[in-house]
């Protein structure tokens, strides 16, 4: 069983968590930001929480699978990934953000789990591909350009 106050930590970790991958898209102004990239982590982990909660009252009583409700998780966020995609004539926009939201909602089952190596190191990834390969695409985009001769 899990304790009260093992519960409260992992659901301020998964906030912090969420937060900094938030933050970044705050920072770009991207349509989910900070409170949604929080929230989206938190919920994850309340109910990751909740299912091995479920699970510890009844496996005496019968066959109960914790991972049933953390899958989920993982199709509802895909809606709302859906729904931070947008397309303008040729170009979509969102993608990113909408991955941001998947792999927030991954971080916040692993905290609610238990498994903080995964959801940190997962976070610092992520946060190195949000910040420092935008740069890198946008040079390699430059460069495709002039060998394309490629005017914008």
């Amino acid at each position: 069983m899990i304790s009260a106050f093992s519960a409260m930590v992992r659901i301020v970790l998964s906030a912090i968590l969420g937060g900094l991958i938030g933050t970044e898209r705050e920072v770009h102004r991207h349509e989910a930001g900070l409170r949604t990239h929080i929230l989206v982590c938190m919920g994850s982990t309340l109910i990751m929480l909740t299912s091995i909660h479920v699970f510890d009252i009844y496996k005496e009583i019968g066959t109960v699978d914790p991972s049933r409700i953390a899958s989920g998780v993982i199709t509802g966020i895909g809606f709302l990934g859906a729904g931070a995609i947008i397309r303008y004539g040729m170009a979509v926009k969102g993608l990113t953000t909408a991955a941001s939201l998947w792999i927030t909602s991954a971080v916040g089952l692993a905290v609610g789990c238990g498994f903080y190596f995964g959801a940190i190191f997962s976070t610092i990834i992520v946060l190195v591909v949000l910040l420092f390969l935008r740069n890198f695409e946008r040079t390699l985009l430059r460069k495709e350009e002039v060998e394309h001769g490629i005017k914008k």
